[in-house]
């Protein structure tokens, strides 16, 4: 019970209060960017069960594979991806701790 609480609680809440701090004038946007980056679990579809709450997602479905991350952490170098890349990785984070409370 107390999982999906952390786990949506990291997603939504926890991107919220990161925008607020440290992007106030544009915090709106930021956790917009926050929220869209989590359009990254559409690869979920991909395969069959389409949700199984056993199976970390880290390394499994390819917007959260090892190459994908890579990628995330090469977009922190471009100012003009940044936030996104921060984004990204908030989600990887999330799901990542997910995975150790498993």
């Amino acid at each position: 019970m107390i999982r999906p609480i952390i786990h949506y609680g990291l997603h939504l809440f926890v991107p919220l209060v990161i925008a607020l701090i440290f992007f106030p004038k544009q915090w709106k946007k930021i956790y917009l960017i926050f929220l869209g980056a989590m359009l990254i679990d559409l690869d979920h579809l991909l395969t069959y069960p389409i949700f199984d709450p056993s199976r970390c997602s880290i390394g499994f479905h390819p917007l959260h594979s090892y190459y994908a991350i890579i990628g995330y952490l090469i977009m922190l170098f471009s100012p003009k991806f940044r936030v996104i890349a921060l984004a990204l990785l908030w989600h990887i984070i999330t799901d990542q701790i997910d995975c150790w409370i498993m």
